[in-house]
């Protein structure tokens, strides 16, 4: 299961944390030191949701900011009718 946004193609990105220790010179202390950095991964806020692609309605994995953007066409609402249903 790929973590990657069908439209953007937003997937994850690496990084870092730094460790650090010590007190800043500006707090009276002699400096910080970085004691360690370990890999870290930023992943993309993935949403599933129901968009119009191509005329037909289906879930797509999209990121948020891609929702925000407007660049998804959700399907309109469904209204059903008690008469309706029992028929079919």
């Amino acid at each position: 299961m790929s973590r990657v946004c069908e439209l953007t193609g937003k997937r994850a990105a690496k990084g870092s944390i730094i460790w650090r220790s010590g007190k800043a010179k500006k707090k009276g202390g002699i400096g910080t030191h970085v004691t360690a950095i370990t890999k870290r991964r930023f992943l993309p806020n993935l949403q599933r949701v129901k968009a119009v692609i191509d005329g037909e309605v289906r879930y797509v994995k999209v990121a948020a900011s891609a929702i925000k953007k407007g660049l998804i066409v959700k399907p309109p609402k469904r209204h059903w009718k008690k008469a309706e249903a029992a028929k079919a």
